[in-house]
């Protein structure tokens, strides 16, 4: 009563804009909070306080003494259960005020690298290192080992074979940057001034070039196809720059300014007026591609052999460029999936290593994507067992490629399998050459970690056997010779 209703609802505002996840997790019958959930509660209402100085301390101490379930003395049982409810009912409020504040807004206007920018994501968080990757799957194998590993979903920002793409462009910086410099001085000629701004502003247009770089086509489109391609772009900027609510919205339509974007997707896109640009994005999607399509390849691998159940979103078994909805529920064509397995299926083991090498320098029908999903999830199957309820260990590659190694084993018993996935591919020599064999490896090499003993491995992926070497570590240049992936069976 201390505090009147205008108050108590702006530094509640205040305070969820302050939240850094989606909720607490505090039940019914708690009266107490986990140390995760109070250490937010509090950062919370620290940040509340330092960015509201005209508001009083107190009010934010009463709304923090609540939120941690901290009762005063003298309360009846129904001045509890009414307070305990207070607080439920903020636990369903938070999260989707986290996720339009977050995801439907901010990671339109801010993204420095757009493949960051996905669902649970932290967009000025460049990158993880091999070791907290580690961290996180045992942490995840002793917490959550049925958990859902989703690369892509119906709600992801973008595609997975996207994301890993734009990925790319942090291994090339300074050359990105100069391409951003020559686009925006060729496409200046297509804007369009609006009240005085012109449009797309630079952040805009930022987006729209790694937009188009994420899900340039492999293969030069038809004309059918090529109109097709623009008018998903324009379709995904209009959403795109209302959701982030700069110039125009969905409650506030800017159509002036909605038609100065599309007008310059459009002119930019133009098979002869926009031609030097599209040379230009071909040119550089050719560079980055191949490192794109082995980072997804990569990503598969983790997600099959990591705890936790891996998950296949309709398409993406294949290649799948997709952004956010409604284009990543565009129809997929099922029956050349079918045809695509089928044929693969009927491969003989003795062909595989040439077969898989062959995919990997020919990856456009993305038929390499689906040899690994295929194989690996073969895998699985036959030990349930061993990727359900087997250890996690860490493995420590060394060498002169040492980081660009990702590597754990999974054991259980007697049976055992290795994964290894490359990555930082742009360093590993790409495009010009294929990250596989000893000369791009050199003395790369993992230790199992066996004692020195000599073991013998075969690659479910290709079909191939390898042996350790005496000390006991597996050699990449060997283990990487005709895809930069690797699921290794002991037997």
């Amino acid at each position: 009563r201390d505090f009147t209703l205008n108050s108590v609802q702006e530094a509640l505002a205040e305070l969820f804009a302050c939240v850094p996840v989606y909720r607490s997790y505090v039940a019914p019958e708690d009266v107490t909070l986990n140390e995760v959930d109070r250490a937010h509660v509090e950062a919370a209402v620290r940040a509340a306080k330092r960015r509201n100085p005209a508001v009083s301390e107190s009010l934010f101490d009463f709304l923090r003494q609540l939120l941690l379930c901290e009762d005063p003395e003298g309360l009846d049982e129904r001045q509890r259960a009414e307070r305990r409810d207070f607080v439920l009912r903020l636990q369903q409020l938070t999260s989707p005020v986290t996720a339009k504040g977050i995801e439907d807004t901010a990671f339109y206007r801010y993204f420095p690298l757009a493949s960051l920018n996905e669902v649970g994501g932290e967009p000025d968080r460049f990158g993880t290192s091999v070791e907290e990757f580690h961290r996180f799957n045992l942490e995840r194998q002793r917490l959550w080992p049925h958990g859902l590993s989703a690369t892509t979903t119906h709600d992801t920002k973008r595609s997975e074979d996207t994301r890993a793409r734009i990925a790319v462009l942090s291994e090339i910086p300074e050359a990105w940057a100069q391409a951003v410099a020559r686009w925006r001085t060729l496409n200046q000629r297509h804007k369009t001034d609006v009240g005085g701004t012109e449009l797309p502003d630079a952040n805009e247009e930022y987006l729209l070039y790694q937009t188009l770089v994420g899900t340039w086509p492999l293969a030069p489109p038809d004309l059918a196809g090529h109109e097709r391609y623009v008018g998903r772009i324009q379709e995904y900027m209009n959403k795109a720059l209302k959701e982030a609510k700069v110039h125009t919205s969905w409650v506030n339509p800017n159509e002036a300014h909605d038609r100065a974007i599309e007008r310059f997707v459009q002119a930019a896109l133009d098979p002869v007026g926009g031609q030097p640009f599209a040379a230009e994005v071909t040119a550089l999607v050719r560079r980055i591609a191949p490192a794109g399509l082995c980072n997804a390849l990569s990503q598969v691998v983790l997600k099959i052999a990591s705890p936790g159940v891996p998950d296949f979103y309709q398409g993406t078994e294949l290649w799948d460029f997709s952004l956010v909805d409604p284009d990543n529920r565009r129809p997929v064509d099922y029956e050349l999936r079918r045809r695509l397995l089928g044929e693969l299926r009927a491969v003989a083991e003795a062909e595989l290593p040439a077969l898989a090498e062959r995919l990997l320098r020919h990856p456009e029908d993305g038929r390499v994507k689906l040899l690994v999903t295929l194989r690996g999830l073969g895998l699985r199957r036959a030990r349930r067992e061993l990727f359900e309820r087997g250890e996690y260990r860490p493995l420590e590659a060394q060498g002169g490629h040492a980081e660009q190694v990702v590597a754990f084993g999974r054991r259980l018993g007697e049976e055992e399998v290795v994964a290894l996935a490359a990555r930082g591919f742009v360093g590993l020599g790409m495009p010009e050459r294929l990250p596989l064999g000893p000369a791009v490896w050199r003395d790369t090499a993992v230790a199992l970690g066996e004692g020195g003993r000599r073991a013998r491995y075969r690659d479910v992926l290709t079909g191939r056997v390898v042996v350790t070497r005496d000390s006991g570590a597996l050699v990449m240049g060997e283990v990487f010779a005709h895809l930069p992936v690797a699921l290794l069976e002991r037997g």
